[in-house]
């Protein structure tokens, strides 16, 4: 058991990323459907929520539904969708309560119009609060965040008000959905897989990486304590010696 005591509060990351992977494995461990599994991954969703933002970490991003995810049965896909639009009603008041600002990124279409309504109420309503951010990644996919960043580029190219031969590595940063928020510390990625899965590919350069095999249900405060605390016995060298 990891005591909150142990961790070293002056090195908290500052933005922990999570792949929230496992829900259906868990539910047919169980003979359970996958809803269930998806229903108890909203649960632990809002644990470590709660969690982070004690802990102090000021950014943290959670992958819900990735580009690929549209290929899933589109009775497991729409569930999907109405769970995310009752997690948004169920805890706005909680999240702005705490202080926590919202943010989703990703693409719009093809989300439907009743949950991308409810993602910019959530923002609106929150955008103002100044403690931990949410960062939702939905109908996302870094390959495809990447390509849109190129297009804003060249858009300003054709319309004379950028130079080619001015971008670099932090210019291209800010055309990225991530434009204002500082690249993960901590990736975490649970049910055993050992993979990034498209998301947030440029941001993740330098990330500490930090695999668990317990699916996404079982994964509580305890084990996201130890993850930071192996995460603080790392030695970040960006490169360097």
């Amino acid at each position: 058991m990891i005591d909150k005591d142990i961790i070293d509060r002056d090195n908290i990351p500052k933005h922990i990323a999570i792949i929230m992977d496992g829900n259906g494995r868990w539910a047919k461990a169980r003979g359970l459907p996958r809803t269930a599994g998806h229903r108890q991954g909203i649960k632990r969703i809002k644990e470590i929520v709660k969690s982070a933002n004690k802990l102090g970490i000021k950014y943290l991003t959670i992958f819900a539904f990735s580009t690929e995810n549209w290929d899933r049965p589109k009775e497991e896909v729409d569930m999907l969708m109405r769970y995310l639009d009752n997690f948004l009603r169920n805890e706005l008041e909680d999240l702005n309560k705490n202080n926590i600002r919202l943010l989703v990124i990703g693409r719009d279409k093809p989300l439907p119009d009743y949950l991308l309504k409810r993602i910019r109420s959530a923002e609106e309503y929150t955008k103002n609060n100044t403690g931990m951010t949410l960062v939702v990644a939905l109908n996302y996919g870094a390959r495809q965040e990447i390509i849109d960043a190129i297009k804003k580029y060249i858009i300003l190219i054709n319309d004379n008000k950028e130079d080619l031969n001015n971008l670099n590595e932090e210019k291209f940063s800010r055309f990225l959905y991530t434009c204002d928020i500082p690249d993960p510390d901590l990736l975490i990625r649970t049910s055993g897989e050992m993979r990034v899965s498209n998301f947030l590919l440029w941001q993740i350069s330098y990330t500490e990486f930090y695999f668990t095999k317990k699916y996404w249900p079982d994964f509580t405060e305890k084990d996201l304590l130890e993850a930071i605390s192996d995460y603080q016995k790392r030695e970040r060298r960006f490169g360097r010696i």
